[in-house]
Parts: C-alpha cells; structure tokens; sequence
C-alpha cells in the first residue's frame, strides 16, 4: 500500500492550510471559520476518504476488474475458500 505517500500528501495540504490560515491572520483577512480545529478536522476528513477510496478500489480490482480476477474469483470460490 502507498500508504506513506498518502499520508506525506495529506500532511502537505494541512501544512499549506496552516500556512495560509497564518498568512490570513497577518494580512488581516477575516477568516474566523479558518482555524486550526476546522484544518484538523479536515485532515480527519481526507484521511477518511483516502482509506474508503483504497479500500473501494481493492474491493473493484480483487472483484470486478479483468477476466483474470474473475477466473480466480470463481476458483477460490469452488475450493471454498471465499
């Protein structure tokens, strides 16, 4: 799983929001709803998104993509193991 790169985007967009969140602050735009809880809770927000979009694709990809995976689908299935 790629895992790791994942996360070092999600990290890179709240670090950008933070940024910008501070840059908003100094140039005195009236950005009240930008705060650190609402960045944190959109970290919580992609992070939920990124694991339901993994997991949906391996679901597709072990499931429903190619005649291959379907070959093996209905293997496992005769031997009982799914």
């Amino acid at each position: 799983m790629k895992n790791d790169k994942i996360k070092g985007l999600i990290h890179q967009i709240l670090g950008v929001l933070f940024a910008f969140s501070a840059f908003a602050g100094v140039a005195g735009f009236g950005l009240d709803w930008l705060n650190e809880e609402f960045i944190n809770s959109f970290g919580l927000l992609l992070y939920a998104v990124a694991g339901f979009g993994y997991t949906a694709y391996t679901i597709y990809k072990n499931h429903f993509s190619g005649k291959k995976a379907q070959k093996q689908n209905e293997e496992l299935k005769k031997k009982g193991l799914k």
